[in-house]
């Protein structure tokens, strides 16, 4: 029986929804992320955006369907920034790391669903589900919270084969930037930075897909993103 005609127990409807989750952070961290939004906001709104293979994703938006976007987690920022306020849903880690960037794209219009592989992932996933089902667009990185950098992790595409929503994947890159050193690179583009992100063409998943073909799908995914990543580099 799909999920959601599943009707709810009442455990379940009086329990959190992982969208509805926070981490509570101390006085002084919290003080600290207020102003670090701040700052981001003010950097990112001074940089210049220049996009490519919109098409791609706009073809499916303009007759009011709901796509996948996915894209590497070092890579988010950029593209986060340039969705802003327009309806997407995130899917964010219940780590105390997470609660920054949840903090970040809420402020900017997003969704943030709370949950990864570790923790509160099943949950997470049917809420998704659940958003893609009612007309909204997704965006995942599926190498997160904790990598390894740049592989594929199959959420995305086990939500593209119960949704029929395609997978946008996205990737993005400054001319000016720092890098951070953690597992991920991640990258915020440096004041009035350009930055560039690329759209590559959309992929279905069967709704039958086996695991072979549920397999076979990330590995192409993960492929074009490489691409993408390459394409992005070149450009500066």
């Amino acid at each position: 029986m799909d999920e959601s005609t599943t009707p709810a127990t009442p455990a379940e409807e009086s329990a959190e929804l992982p969208s509805e989750m926070t981490t509570r952070l101390p006085w002084h961290q919290s003080a600290l992320a207020a102003l670090g939004g701040a700052g981001l906001d003010a950097i990112m709104g001074s940089c210049r955006y220049r996009t490519e293979g919109e098409h791609n994703f706009r073809q499916f938006w303009d007759a009011g369907q709901p796509v996948i976007f996915t894209l590497w987690h070092g890579r988010l920022l950029p593209c986060t920034y340039h969705h802003r306020q327009q309806g997407v849903v995130t899917l964010v880690s219940l780590h105390r790391d997470g609660e920054y960037i949840t903090r970040a794209v809420r402020r900017w219009g997003y969704t943030a669903v709370r949950g990864s592989t570790s923790r509160g992932g099943l949950e997470a996933l049917r809420e998704l589900i659940r958003h893609v089902k009612q007309g909204r667009s997704l965006a995942i990185t599926p190498d997160g919270p904790r990598g390894p950098r740049e592989k594929m992790k199959p959420g995305p595409v086990i939500i593209a084969q119960r949704t029929g929503a395609p997978i946008i994947p996205v990737v993005s890159g400054a001319s000016r930037g720092w890098f951070f050193g953690g597992w991920d690179r991640f990258l915020i583009p440096q004041p009035f930075a350009r930055c560039q992100i690329v759209y590559g063409e959309p992929v279905f998943v069967p709704r039958k897909a086996d695991e072979t073909q549920i397999q076979a799908v990330m590995d192409d995914v993960e492929t074009r993103l490489g691409g993408l990543m390459q394409r992005v580099e070149e450009r500066w």
